[in-house]
């Protein structure tokens, strides 16, 4: 073998990493630094770790998410729940404000008017409460609501159907055969009654109850007293309060200038009922006796005058009533009204009114509610 084959053998082992110089010699090259965790450059441990961080973040991330949807579904239900209480309160106030008040006004002066005048009059109104069930009909309703819903429209149908009936027999009533029109109209005045009944005792609680349990609080539920006193369930008093004639003597109008009552105070024993909403405690048994102070506000001596005290408690309803037969002008009078067979410990609304005199227009200070337990 020569020298040159030596040169030529040498040369061709050359590592891949070296190149020749200008002499011929080998100059080494570089390496390429390889990184921690295998030939590929990868680091596991590092991947693992970003990977465990990803699913941490993708998982609070997601957690967040589902509070923020969950906080908004149920602020959008409580809101549900608010708008059709607020909504229902406004039905029940142009119910009892603008529909009741205004035909028990049309009727109380009913004979200073034509008959056909106060039919036209009832039949609007009549209309109205229509229109009224019309819109309760067309709420939107949350599903907690529907049982509400339902006696809602319940006591609006009655109210509109007990005007229809009014409306048909109030120019009888004004008329030759009038005693016995008002007869009948005194009976139609317990769908008014019962309205009033499911209002109390259904609607508000029902909605309360749902109110409570959404999580809204601070939330009234307007009861909605279309009928303004018990003394429309009398035939004699309806017929002296829509003709103008004396009930007492049935001949005769009404002197003319102010006549009415006012309710003063209500005490069982030694204790004088505070109005709702406060709660009284009240003892003695389950047959109480009302002792209920009774002033002539008007101007001339009234006979007859009628205090109606009723009991109402797990949806059972006491009720007694008991004379005056005379009053003067400015003078109060204590009347004594014994109501047997109260529920004891149970929330109870008692609710005492006077019945309007012939003449009398303005009820509001004849009547008050309160709210008692029986002890």
């Amino acid at each position: 073998m020569s020298f040159f084959d030596d040169d030529d053998e040498d040369e061709d082992e050359l590592p891949p990493t070296a190149v020749r110089t200008a002499g011929g010699r080998p100059r080494p090259q570089p390496r390429r630094p390889q990184r921690a965790g295998g030939p590929d450059g990868i680091d596991h441990h590092q991947m693992m770790v970003r990977r465990r961080i990803a699913a941490a973040v993708g998982v609070v991330v997601l957690i967040v998410i589902v509070l923020v949807v969950n906080g908004c579904l149920k602020r959008g239900k409580q809101q549900a729940l608010e708008t059709y209480n607020q909504n229902v309160n406004q039905i029940a106030r142009t119910s009892e404000q603008q529909i009741g008040k205004s035909l028990f006004s049309a009727l109380t002066g009913a004979s200073t008017k034509s008959a056909l005048d106060v039919e036209v009059q009832v039949d609007q109104l009549r209309i109205q409460a229509q229109s009224l069930a019309e819109r309760a009909h067309g709420l939107s309703v949350p599903g907690e609501m529907t049982s509400a819903q339902r006696m809602l429209l319940m006591a609006l149908n009655m109210r509109e159907e007990g005007l229809a009936k009014v409306a048909n027999l109030v120019r009888t009533a004004l008329g030759e055969q009038g005693t016995q029109a008002t007869t009948t109209i005194a009976g139609d005045m317990e769908i008014f009654l019962a309205s009033d009944v499911i209002f109390s005792q259904r609607v508000v609680p029902l909605i309360q109850q749902e109110l409570a349990a959404g999580g809204v609080s601070g939330q009234g539920t307007s009861p909605s007293r279309f009928l303004p006193n018990l003394g429309w369930l009398e035939p004699k008093t309806v017929a002296a309060r829509i003709t103008g004639q004396s009930s007492a003597t049935g001949a005769g109008p009404t002197q003319p200038g102010n006549h009415g009552s006012g309710l003063v105070g209500v005490s069982v024993g030694t204790n004088k009922l505070e109005p709702s909403p406060t709660l009284n405690h009240i003892g003695g048994g389950a047959n109480p006796t009302f002792t209920v102070m009774v002033e002539n506000t008007g101007e001339f001596p009234e006979t007859n005058v009628k205090v109606d005290v009723s009991v109402t408690s797990e949806g059972k309803t006491l009720s007694a009533s008991h004379p005056i037969d005379k009053t003067e002008p400015g003078k109060t009078y204590n009347v004594d009204v014994p109501v047997n067979g109260v529920t004891l410990g149970a929330a109870s609304r008692v609710s005492v009114s006077i019945e309007g005199v012939p003449g009398e227009n303005d009820l509001e200070n004849n009547k008050a509610s309160y709210l008692a337990i029986f002890q």
